[in-house]
């Protein structure tokens, strides 16, 4: 059970990952976004999750190296865009938001959305990044389980996460069977529903029970179903009480009716629907 913020879940290929991040997704470039990570540094987490596609790489890595807080302690992701993606315009993509971040290696690194036909070339180039010690893991984002099941047919270096929008109106479950059988860690974006958690009703009522806000209940549900979770925010309070979710364990009866919320609902555009 996840017990602390400084908590970590063991990849397939032995590294350590926290169990909650930062996302800094739509967070803007500058103080905002350095504001945002600093802030929750100082909270306790050590883990931060961007994008290329998001523009703020370069105030993350600023973020970082003011903090003081050693590079080991720090656990980095970041993804190439799906322009970006194929054999050598990935690494030539890699090299760019290193370099933004200021960082001599990434902890993880993610291939944002599965762009047809581009993918698997993407993902040689991952590997290769791997074997040469300039990422300690790499992942996917947003892959279904044919997509994966096409990369997990020809890949040298299985996965070691799936970023996927998941929250208790999209429960993944058939993607998270399968990933569980594959042992490639799920990972969760968007898991407050963008806000949504207010409108929902059972949430509401949970939340109460406990003592806590719904975001905060939310997030804790995906830590009991074994998900990394990465809340957005760029507001000081709520990435402090993003994170004060560890003294409380919700009950098998209570998981279930927040399970039972289902409607496969997405907030976010679907991977096979995506206009790439």
């Amino acid at each position: 059970m996840v017990r602390h913020i400084t908590d970590r879940v063991l990849l397939n290929n032995g590294v350590e990952m926290p169990w909650l991040g930062l996302g800094v997704y739509k967070a803007q470039e500058g103080k905002e976004v350095e504001q945002a990570v600093e802030t929750a540094l100082q909270v306790g987490y050590r883990s931060v999750d961007t994008a290329a596609f998001y523009h703020n790489e370069t105030g993350v890595g600023h973020a970082l190296k003011q903090s003081g807080i050693a590079r080991d302690k720090l656990f980095v992701t970041t993804k190439v865009w799906n322009t970006d993606q194929g054999y050598e315009a990935t690494l030539a993509a890699f090299d760019r938001s290193r370099k933004k971040l200021g960082l001599d290696y990434l902890d993880l690194y993610l291939i944002h959305w599965p762009v047809p036909g581009m993918f698997r070339d993407t993902w040689r180039a991952l590997e290769k990044l791997y074997r040469d010690g300039w990422v300690r893991a790499i992942g996917v984002s947003n892959f279904q389980t044919h997509h994966l099941e096409e990369l997990l047919a020809t890949c040298e270096v299985p996965p070691a996460v799936n970023q996927v929008e998941f929250h208790p109106l999209l429960t993944q479950e058939e993607l998270r069977a399968f990933c569980g059988r594959e042992k490639v860690q799920l990972e969760a974006w968007s898991p407050l529903m963008r806000g949504n958690v207010v409108n929902q009703p059972v949430i509401v009522e949970l939340a109460k029970k406990y003592g806590k806000t719904p975001a905060q209940l939310v997030l804790r549900w995906d830590l009991q179903h074994g998900m990394v979770t990465i809340p957005k925010s760029v507001t000081p309070s709520r990435i402090e009480e993003n994170a004060d979710i560890f003294d409380f364990e919700i009950l098998p009866e209570d998981m279930a009716r927040l399970d039972g919320l289902n409607q496969n609902h997405r907030f976010g555009q679907h991977p096979d629907h995506f206009k790439f």
